[in-house]
């Protein structure tokens, strides 16, 4: 069977899914869920990336996203292996957690990422004992469904801070304050009828998920650029943007928050310039998390997590440090 596509650039939307090997169980209980999202949190944070909604099922989970900067692969790495080697170490197992590499095809816009949204959603009540209850019971588990972000999209649940809704619920047509409630209808109508021409297109989405125009065109771009072996791999379309230079973004920090370049390599107790100066160069110069350490003099890349993690949770509680954060990205953005 040949391998799935895998095309890369800025900009794109995926709709991405992880398998557990030989279909077996990834999520045995609600804590690996919980640190499933805890880590698509972080990475999202990292990589900033636009996660538009997810669905974790026993066996496998969904991700629908876009990458700003064009890369994908950086994130699923992080996220894999973070929560296979979690796993592995909570079950006393060995060996691969998820069935090869993750699964990515390329989405078009609009009305096919509402659709794709409707798909997904509605995992949950789509096995083979849901689909023989009465859609009104169907209905109640869809909207009791935790592990998805359907009761959040539809006001049951408060947001979370590392989905972005707002592209998604625009496609509804309605007004913002009603947007919510014409997504529910929208994806809930797929209770009682199929669409049976897009699930039929996500049975084979080599070609991504879209019109036939969308999918000869990332076709014709693939057999271009693998020089006409369409099953090659991992393929990058080259218009990622480049990352900054480390010493940019470590000047640009600096001169923002009003410090010396040399006060981002010391702790300062109660000081979190170390922590916005680590996660700029993760984000804007794209550094591993060692490389970060061995920037700023930190002892290991897990004491640069929990600087990244000690930062988000200081930004989620002080508006005038998320506006501080904020004025330092604008700053390399327009580098």
């Amino acid at each position: 069977m040949p391998r799935k596509l895998r095309v890369l650039f800025e900009g794109a939307i995926y709709h991405v899914t992880l398998r557990g090997v030989e279909k077996r169980t990834i999520f045995t209980e609600n804590r690996e869920r919980e640190r499933f999202l805890e880590r698509v949190a972080d990475g999202v944070e990292t990589h900033d990336i636009r996660l538009y909604l997810f669905c974790l099922m026993r066996n496998h989970a969904h991700l629908v996203l876009e990458t700003p900067r064009g890369n994908l692969d950086r994130f699923m790495h992080g996220l894999e292996t973070a929560y296979t080697v979690y796993f592995n170490r909570r079950h006393e197992r060995v060996g691969h957690l998820v069935q090869g590499r993750y699964g990515a095809e390329l989405v078009e816009g609009d009305k096919y990422l509402l659709r794709l949204t409707r798909y997904v959603h509605l995992n949950p009540v789509q096995t083979d004992g849901c689909k023989r209850l009465p859609v009104n019971r169907r209905r109640e588990r869809l909207r009791a469904y935790r592990w998805s972000s359907y009761r959040s999209y539809i006001g049951l649940d408060k947001p979370l801070d590392f989905v972005d809704y707002g592209p998604v619920l625009a496609q509804t047509g309605a007004r913002k304050a009603e947007r919510a409630q014409a997504y529910r209808k929208f994806v809930e109508t797929g209770l009682a009828k199929t669409d049976d021409e897009f699930v039929a297109m996500m049975k084979d989405p080599r070609w991504g998920i879209g019109g036939v125009a969308f999918q000869t065109w990332v076709r014709q771009q693939h057999e271009s650029l693998a020089g006409g072996d369409a099953d090659s791999g991992s393929v990058s379309f080259r218009r990622i943007k480049m990352k900054l230079e480390p010493d940019q973004v470590v000047t640009a920090v600096a001169q923002e928050l009003g410090v010396e370049e040399v006060e981002l390599r010391r702790r300062r107790k109660g000081s979190l310039a170390r922590s916005i100066a680590a996660r700029m160069l993760c984000k804007y110069a794209g550094l591993k998390q060692a490389a970060v350490a061995e920037r700023l003099g930190m002892a290991t890349s897990a004491a640069v997590c929990m600087q990244l993690k000690r930062l988000k949770d200081a930004v989620s509680r002080d508006p005038e440090l998320e506006r501080r954060v904020g004025r330092v990205e604008r700053r390399l953005s327009k580098l």
